[in-house]
């Protein structure tokens, strides 16, 4: 017991994704109807900086450097052993590895389709910047890896969507028949939902989209903001036969989860009470609502299971915080409600599903590989000459698998599998050791971009400063406490995307914690 507690191990698991290429995009379009290579675009050749491993558009927005890896351990105990293995990502034949646009980029629809993985996007195909005239970005995949861009699914053309088609989700109806509800902003810029339905279900790539007749099914109801109504959710089918959809919305400061239920799909009615409300988060945006087995397996859940083999995550992103928050609770279907197990009062480690730039994820569950599937956009820091410079805003995260952790009280995301296919030549280093105030060069790395396994072995841990989890707040402590500021037992970690001489450099580290049952590692990102 005394030997567990004197060593703790430390897995990062990090992906660096700046990447040169250069260049004017081209289209293919000699389009045949089962060819995913024949409806495609190439990437422009002229954007530096360009990122391949997160998805990306040719250009626009979307809702330069070479890699070095430096290790750290500048402050604490004397000194650490480490373990460390980097995995060069190869480049050469690969279209996007993460989704990226040229122009702002937010997940609005993924979903499994007849063999074939969808991305829609939120796209504005002008500038580098939102935009008013923003359109629905359609990319396939086999793998999630390797993406090409097809033609816009969803473009500004009536009354009630003429400035703007913006988020929303797909429904896999009965008979597989996918049907996209997406909020448009009509001539009025007043926020609604409409319907989309494919021209031909035997396309594996539903390359044509078509808008429903009945359009605007959705208006503001009585006491939203009309600019505050948005971002339904996948809708999931209760035992009762009707089908459940959470649209966003928000009163004041005020954020709403609305419910509403419908038996055909088109005609709905919403209920007295919001799924959840919560004061001073400003608009719910992209919230998302699906079950997880509380087994503790990492296998996913369809949208509509409702048993008590499963609990329910609620996730919205609170337009005030910038951050995407989530709850795990019970939800009863016979009284449309839904129970979170702890609230958002006072902090809660449990409660961010990600603590970096990670903002409007969407999640699906994937038939083909029974898990689910969560997805977010990545914003940046750039000026906005710097886009209009570079040619694109925006990124996609790397898609990770999400499933209950065993102590049922939150939620565990890994990358995705796949992603292990674009590994190439390795340079690991065993049993070294870090001296306090040293800094080692991960010499011989050649790719720009790498995903790096790395491991510390500490063998003093009693020193280690106390932490109260229930008092802190580990989104601020990890903004607060920068890399280069001493504590007992850290920082350590990897200086990434370092230059010669480390004026330039984005800190990846870590600092260990007393805890009353325990200790706890604090994993933070310097991007000061």
């Amino acid at each position: 017991m005394e030997k567990e507690r004197s060593i703790v191990c430390i897995i990062a698991n990090i992906w660096f994704l700046l990447f040169f290429q250069f260049g004017a995009i081209i289209m293919e379009t000699n389009a045949s109807p089962h060819n995913i290579n024949s409806n495609k675009y190439m990437v422009p050749e002229k954007q530096p900086y360009r990122t391949w491993y997160h998805f990306q558009p040719p250009q626009n927005w979307m809702n330069g450097i070479i890699l070095s890896i430096f290790l750290i351990y500048p402050n604490g105990v004397t000194a650490l052993l480490f373990h460390l293995l980097v995995n060069s990502l190869f480049n050469e034949t690969h279209q996007n590895y993460d989704l990226m646009t040229s122009v702002g980029l937010i997940a609005t629809g993924p979903m499994y389709y007849k063999g074939v993985y969808h991305f829609f996007y939120q796209f504005n195909p002008y500038a580098p910047t939102f935009g008013r005239h923003m359109v629905w970005g359609h990319s396939v995949s086999y793998d999630l890896i390797n993406w090409i861009h097809l033609n816009h699914a969803l473009e500004p053309s009536e009354s009630y969507d003429i400035n703007g088609c913006y988020s929303g989700s797909i429904t896999t109806l009965h008979g597989e028949k996918p049907i996209i509800m997406y909020t448009g902003s009509d001539s009025n810029e007043h926020q609604i939902q409409n319907l989309a339905m494919p021209k031909n279900l035997s396309d594996p790539f539903l390359r044509e989209w078509e808008k429903h007749p009945e359009n605007p099914i959705l208006i503001p109801p009585s006491g939203v903001e009309v600019d505050g109504f948005r971002d339904p959710t996948t809708a999931w089918q209760g035992s009762d036969g009707k089908w459940r959809v959470i649209i966003g919305a928000k009163s004041g400061d005020e954020g709403k989860a609305l419910l509403y239920h419908s038996e055909d799909f088109v005609n709905w009615k919403l209920l007295p009470n919001p799924l959840y409300a919560s004061e001073n988060t400003g608009m719910f945006e992209c919230p998302d609502f699906f079950p997880v087995h509380i087994s503790g397996t990492k296998n996913g859940v369809d949208t509509s299971v409702q048993n008590s083999s499963v609990k329910h995550v609620l996730k919205m992103s609170y337009q005030n915080k910038q951050l995407e928050y989530y709850f795990l609770g019970d939800y009863f279907l016979d009284q449309e409600k839904f129970v979170p197990d702890a609230d958002l009062e006072g902090p809660s480690l449990n409660l961010i599903l990600d603590h970096g730039m990670f903002y409007a994820s969407k999640s699906f569950f994937d038939y083909a590989k029974n898990r689910r599937i969560l997805w977010g956009w990545s914003k940046e820091c750039d000026t906005t000459q710097d886009d209009y410079e570079k040619g694109w805003a925006g990124l996609q995260s790397i898609p990770r698998q999400v499933w209950l952790d065993t102590s049922g009280k939150m939620l565990m995301q890994w990358p995705i599998e796949e992603v292990e296919k674009l590994r190439d030549e390795k340079i690991s280093i065993t049993g070294e050791k870090l001296i306090g105030g040293a800094i080692i060069e991960v010499a011989g790395i050649t790719a720009s971009q790498a995903d790096v396994e790395v491991l510390f072995e500490l063998p003093e841990l009693e020193n280690a400063e106390l932490l109260d989890e229930s008092e802190v707040d580990p989104h601020l402590l990890c903004s607060e406490e920068y890399a280069s500021r001493s504590g007992i037992i850290g920082p350590f970690g990897l200086l990434a995307l370092a230059s010669e001489d480390q004026t330039e450099h984005t800190a990846i580290f870590f600092r260990i914690y007393r805890a009353p049952n325990g200790f706890v590692c604090l994993m933070c990102s310097d991007q000061s």
